[in-house]
């Protein structure tokens, strides 16, 4: 099995082709899905869309023209040009491709480095990936494994240590521009949704004041409810127009596909302004306002780049568990072939048989001239006893269930000894129970 990441983030590709690129909107997801899986040769797929990266992870059997075929893929879903994608993003096969991932999902390769945010969203594609029949046990064995990586790297690094979000970063540049202080101002928050959250509970910690502003109003009166630090408002969403002309900050966080913020709603004010747009597709629409600064994802990268060398160590450290883990995983899939542990359990037989053999011939319960002819009988009740389990092993090779069997298999007949422990440690983050216990077809 090969694997192959094309990988599109802030790091090679600007801020206008990844809004082309955003599949937030499940029906679209569900139509690219579709069109990946038509491609000949892709066997499962997943996709990450947030709002600084979207990976597309395949696996096949064949690698040859399948970057090409993706790409293309790609520009007739999302609409953008071949042209435009061809000097951006980053294609990675094989062992680069199971690094890469598991870097992801353990944020060392995130906007700011350590932020727990990627491993919710990563679980969230992955499940949706998986429950519409889009990936199964190639791409749920990756998956498990850079899970378990990412938990390793969380709990064994500071990488984390008070964790910093695209939200936080945007508020830590709003403390800066306010002299370090923003007791006493007032921020719209715009968006109840992850991001929103984030950014509201780091505007309270910062002890600022908060409009809350969401089509839904009832999910963010249930978030106004989760801050109790500061004095927090819920308006409706038909009193943006009035309250972007009212506040000095505002912070914008939504799911949109079209800006919700448009130029004509925008008006010149006596005070400064300072908007932050962490939404991808953005939230705001670029306009000219002699007071008013924006800020949006890419504008963050200088304290990005500080949080980096601030926590050079730690990654350093991290980077050394992802590629142990990367090894460990190559080393573990060799083990999971049922051709080879079928061979060694009939290699254990026949020892087992010819040693009792050998013993009774000793003992005298056996004359030594039927050794031969026994030998052959035992031999053959054996591969008779051992054909109907190696059938079933060799038809759910294939299956999601067929790695804890495997390995179950392992443990009792002693195979393998060295890999025992991955039995323990292959724990599913995501559990598969229609898999594991299939329902009855009627």
């Amino acid at each position: 099995m090969r694997y192959l990441i094309a990988s599109f983030t802030h790091k090679n590709t600007n801020i206008e082709t990844r809004e082309k690129l955003s599949f937030a909107d499940p029906e679209l997801r569900k139509r690219f899905y579709d069109r990946l899986l038509a491609i000949d040769g892709v066997h499962e797929a997943l996709v990450i869309s947030t709002c600084n990266r979207v990976e597309i992870l395949i696996s096949t059997q064949e690698l040859e023209g399948l970057k090409e075929k993706i790409l293309e893929a790609i520009c007739r879903e999302t609409g953008a040009s071949c042209e435009e994608l061809s000097d951006k993003g980053e294609v990675y096969t094989d062992v680069q491709a199971i690094h890469h991932i598991f870097s992801v999902v353990s944020s060392l390769d995130s906007l700011v480095l350590g932020e727990t945010q990627i491993v919710g969203q990563v679980k969230d594609a992955f499940s949706f990936s998986y429950e519409n029949g889009y990936s199964g046990q190639k791409i749920a064995r990756v998956m498990h494994n850079a899970f378990r990586c990412s938990a390793t790297v969380r709990n064994t690094t500071d990488i984390s240590k008070n964790p910093i979000s695209v939200a936080s970063v945007a508020v830590a540049k709003a403390k800066e521009i306010f002299g370090g202080n923003l007791g006493g101002y007032t921020g719209v928050v715009v968006g109840a949704g992850e991001m929103g959250e984030l950014a509201a509970k780091h505007l309270a910690n910062a002890g600022a004041n908060i409009v809350l502003v969401n089509r839904n109003m009832e999910k963010a009166l249930e978030l106004a409810k989760r801050i109790d630090q500061v004095t927090v408002t819920v308006e409706p969403f038909s009193e943006l127009p009035k309250l972007v002309n009212h506040y000095r900050l505002l912070f914008s966080a939504t799911g949109a596909s079209e800006p919700i913020i448009t130029k004509d709603m925008v008006e010149e004010t006596t005070f400064e302004r300072h908007w932050f747009d962490i939404a991808i597709p953005r939230d705001i629409e670029q306009c000219r306002c002699e007071k008013l600064t924006v800020y949006a994802v890419d504008d963050l990268k200088t304290i990005m780049q500080q949080n980096l060398q601030l926590r050079e160590r730690n990654a350093r450290k991290a980077y050394e568990i992802v590629g142990q883990f990367t090894e460990n995983f190559f080393k573990w899939l060799q083990t999971l072939s049922v051709d080879p542990m079928i061979k060694e359990i009939r290699k254990k037989a026949r020892e087992c048989s010819h040693r009792e053999l050998q013993r009774a011939i000793k003992k005298g319960y056996v004359p030594k001239e039927y050794e031969k002819q026994i030998e052959k009988i035992v031999h053959q009740a054996f591969n008779t006893f051992l054909h109907e389990p190696t059938t079933i092993l060799k038809n759910i090779a294939e299956q999601p269930q067929a790695d804890t069997v495997v390995q179950s298999i392992q443990l009792f007949f002693n195979l393998n000894t060295g890999q025992h422990k991955a039995l323990n440690t292959y724990k599913c983050d995501y559990q598969i129970e229609k898999d594991l216990y299939p329902k009855e077809s009627n």
